[in-house]
């Protein structure tokens, strides 16, 4: 199994993605410790993830709060005997599809501070108890939006900041033993529904056809003709966070079916 006795930190790991690859690690054989704010939705992941046969916990933690992150790293750290993988898959509380000429000055900023922020707090949690032991691998998530998307609003941004940080920080690291690193990703099917891109948008629910036609579009987006799937970007990640990966650092792995060519 590719992470066989590691011990796995996943932030907002009650989505869709963060279940996903709770799954995922914990299949290869990680002890997952599953954080969020919604404790109820963690403690039943972690039931299906014993049931299953794999090694879960879960802790409502705000990850915006630093002295809740800090401790508990510590409590991880004291009870597993380290940490070997922390992965921020929280969101930012983007708005999209709105002309950023359209839209106000909170809206905007709002993604870049929160995805900033608490990719900071949990990153440097984990990297002070890496750094002790010699090893470690640090991962973020976002969506490649740096490199140009139009109607994103404050994603582009949210997601250059965040790119800047991992690269940093894996320079910075590297020479301690700790790998930083990260994934892009975007329109995953699994993860969309109506209320979610009206949530995300401001505007109003759409209608079954024209989401169905949304799905289409995205699929025309990629060179694949084809969106990621949970699993894909799930397994991607196992396979980073594991020392086959060994060589992989100071970048982003792109899992968008090449929505973009990197």
């Amino acid at each position: 199994m590719l992470l066989e006795n590691k011990n796995a930190i996943i932030y907002g790991a009650a989505g869709s993605i963060g279940s996903a690859v709770a799954k995922a690690f914990a299949c290869e054989g990680a002890r997952v410790f599953l954080a969020g704010r919604t404790g109820d939705t963690l403690d039943q992941l972690a039931k299906e993830i014993t049931a299953a046969g794999g090694r879960a916990e879960g802790v409502a933690v705000d990850a915006f709060d630093e002295q809740a992150v800090d401790t508990h790293a510590q409590s991880v750290a004291d009870s597993a005997g380290g940490i070997d993988i922390s992965f921020n898959l929280v969101p930012g509380g983007d708005i999209q599809g709105i002309p950023l000429a359209d839209m106000t000055t909170a809206d905007f900023t709002r993604p870049v501070f929160n995805r900033l922020t608490t990719n900071f707090i949990t990153a440097r949690a984990a990297a002070r108890h890496m750094v002790k032991q010699g090893s470690g691998v640090i991962l973020a998530l976002n969506s490649g939006s740096a490199h140009g998307s139009p109607m994103m609003g404050g994603t582009g941004p949210a997601d250059a900041a965040n790119d800047m940080l991992i690269r940093n920080l894996a320079a910075e690291l590297g020479p301690r033993g700790v790998r930083v690193l990260g994934i892009w990703t975007a329109g995953l099917p699994e993860t969309l529904s109506p209320e979610k891109i009206a949530t995300h948008s401001g505007g109003a629910k759409m209608d079954d056809a024209a989401f169905q036609g949304l799905l289409g579009q995205l699929d025309q987006m990629r060179m694949t003709r084809r969106s990621p799937r949970l699993t894909e970007v799930a397994s991607t990640a196992a396979f980073l966070a594991s020392d086959q990966a060994g060589a992989i650092t100071g970048t982003f792995v792109n899992v968008t079916s090449g929505m973009f060519p990197s």
